[in-house]
């Protein structure tokens, strides 16, 4: 399994805003595409007005697909232009499974 972490960095105030959107139209066609995220998560302490989103994928194939039917979904794009002015900045990591050696 690998996880996307997404951070989006949203202007001050921004998040319950954004948040707001999200449950109005962004969440269906995301989880349509992509399942339920494993966690939906703001900042309290660091870089302020930060939204983190982790999204579990079986393989990086599952992902592109995934991703691809999203990114062609017109609902989720409706979304993505009622949000834009909200966004700042984004960051994408791909975390996958550490190696555990025995004996640690």
């Amino acid at each position: 399994m690998i996880v996307e972490e997404r951070n989006y960095g949203l202007r001050p105030g921004g998040v319950k805003e954004y948040l707001r959107i999200w449950h109005e139209c962004g969440r269906q066609p995301q989880t349509r595409h992509l399942g339920d995220p494993i966690g939906v998560y703001q900042t309290e302490t660091g870089t302020l007005n930060t939204l983190v989103y982790l999204w579990g994928f079986s393989s990086w194939e599952d992902r592109d697909r995934r991703r691809a039917a999203l990114m062609a979904d017109p609902e989720f794009a409706a979304f993505r232009s009622q949000v834009r002015a909200l966004v700042h900045s984004q960051q994408n990591r791909i975390l996958t499974p550490a190696s555990v050696m025995e004996g640690d």
